[in-house]
């Protein structure tokens, strides 16, 4: 692509951000009509904030900006978006209850004196929704229906509806399927075409060298590199993002497996989770793999007591005795934590200090009579700070302040404070970077040399090779099979992801004759 200033839609010029310290410093980047641009980096690196810059949902501490050529100083998200350029974020800006069609008109809904227009509204959404490809959907649908996937599209449709001139896509597929994510490269290649400059920020390089024509890396607020992107390979741009080489692949260290810690017998509910059972002992690591909607999630949330089970029952202690689990608070007492997916929706609050979140849980370590000791609760946050290297100016700061690798710590550190002997961790890296993956891994080691048994659901088949001893595979619903370390391949575990749907569709088809007749 020519870098001509004719092609120039967006420029930033010495851009700076300064909270508590610099997070951003001196950063030059130009956009250009029809290209993407990849923006990735560590988490805290300062991606997430440039891009808020940008879209107008922070402002700049020093430095300018330039869009088509003029003076561009967007002063809330509103303003950027009429301006033409567009962000759509990790978290879904969507309305569950609302439909498809009122989500994407929201904010100019057609109609007269109060009384929406419904044949205006549907053939809007209709003309919206045919620009990313989701013809076969009904504006009439509610977006609660939607799977994730076509939530993702109907959020960059919204972004669509009008002039769109930059779009910002944060890590676009941290939950789509194989099939989503192509159905999004396409459309990709439709905006380019119509001279759409995207910036598209990810932490999976192998994507980005699909989509991208160059690359900007961020590194600790600054940008050591904007190239194209086939200039480099991706060991290279690793060493780019963590300024170091991450060495040999991981070592958890030695450790002992010793007795079972969690014993699952027979746990059932409806049709996502079907007759499962495993034992996980102490100081292991055992993996659980599948595909979206193998009931993975939800075989956590039965053992967490979050969802009550039909039948079946798990153990715990040593020996195993069967445990009474009808809440998270009874799962709790037991010695069973959950580091839920969601750490943003469910397991922090990101307006509170990194000592009241990691003090949420230890109220009986920082509380008398109902009164919070700040003292305690600082010093306990601290604890947590230096033992797992959280990257903060202190335990007063602000989560939400806090990248994607920083603030998963915070949850675990909480459940660290209570000693918990099984710990559930439900994609313990999804949306955090490369060098933050490898804390996480090593934390989680150090976590089974203490004698806890882990449990690690993961859509990453790579990241559970590399950690677990074992893994078992569920498949819609059934655990179909466990494999031991040393003893699998990634065909044989995506085999074994698909065979409990062939199974069931089998004999789906077999019923169906019989039903006719």
């Amino acid at each position: 692509m020519s870098a001509s200033n004719a092609s120039v839609v967006l420029s930033v010029r010495g851009i700076g951000k300064t909270y508590t310290q610099p997070v951003l410093t001196g950063i030059d980047l130009a956009l250009y009509r029809g290209e993407v641009l990849a923006l990735t980096g560590e988490n805290g690196a300062g991606k997430s904030t440039l891009s808020k810059v940008i879209g107008g949902l922070e402002l700049p501490t020093l430095g300018q900006m330039q869009f088509n050529g003029q003076p561009y100083a967007p002063g809330s998200r509103s303003q950027a978006e009429r301006q033409g350029v567009r962000m759509v974020m990790q978290e879904l800006n969507l309305l569950p209850t609302l439909t498809v069609a009122e989500n994407l008109f929201l904010d100019n809904l057609p109609g007269h004196l109060g009384w929406i227009n419904r044949k205006q509204l549907r053939k809007a959404a209709i003309e919206a929704m045919a620009q990313v490809g989701l013809e076969a959907i009904d504006p009439d649908t509610l977006v609660a229906d939607l799977g994730i996937g076509h939530q993702q599209m109907v959020e960059i449709a919204r972004n669509l509806i009008g002039d769109c001139h930059v779009l910002i896509l944060d890590e676009p597929t941290a939950m789509l399927t194989a099939r989503e994510v192509e159905m999004l490269f396409v459309q990709i290649e439709r905006l380019q075409a119509r001279g759409v400059a995207i910036v598209y920020i990810s932490h999976r390089l192998e994507e980005l060298a699909r989509v991208a024509q160059r690359i900007a890396v961020l590194r600790d607020g600054c940008l050591v590199c904007v190239e194209p992107i086939a200039n480099y390979t991706s060991e290279q741009l690793v060493h780019l993002m963590v300024g170091r080489e991450l060495g040999d692949p991981l070592e958890l260290g030695s450790r002992e497996l010793g007795a079972p810690a969690l014993k699952v017998t027979a746990l059932t509910r409806s049709d996502k989770v079907r007759d499962v059972s495993f034992e996980v002992r102490k100081g292991e690591i055992f993996g659980i793999s599948g595909l979206i909607g193998a009931g993975r999630t939800e075989l956590l949330r039965l053992i967490y007591g979050a969802d009550l089970p039909d039948s079946g029952t798990v153990s715990v202690g040593s020996p195993l005795q069967v445990a009474s689990i009808r809440s998270p608070a009874d799962a709790v007492k037991q010695g069973i934590a959950l580091i839920t997916e969601d750490r943003k929706g469910e397991g922090l609050l990101l307006t509170q200090s990194i000592s009241a979140n990691i003090g949420l849980g230890n109220m009986h370590r920082v509380s008398s009579l109902g009164v919070v000791s700040g003292a305690q609760e600082a010093a306990l946050a601290q604890r947590q700070i230096d033992a797992m290297g959280i990257r903060s100016s202190g335990p007063e700061q602000v989560v939400s302040q806090l990248s994607g690798g920083n603030q998963q710590k915070v949850v675990i550190g909480r459940w660290l404070e209570r000693d918990c002997a099984v710990l559930l961790f439900d994609e313990p890296t999804r949306g955090i970077d490369i060098g933050a993956k490898f804390d996480i891994y090593r934390l989680l080691g150090e976590l089974t040399r203490q004698g806890r048994a882990l449990v690690v659901v993961s859509s990453d088949l790579r990241e559970l090779m590399l950690i677990c001893d074992r893994i078992g595979v569920l498949s819609a619903g059934h655990l179909i099979e466990t494999f031991e370390r040393n003893n699998w391949s990634q065909e044989q575990l995506l085999a074994a992801a698909f065979a409990g749907y062939q199974t069931r569709d089998a004999l789906l088809a077999e019923a169906a004759p019989k039903e006719a007749s």
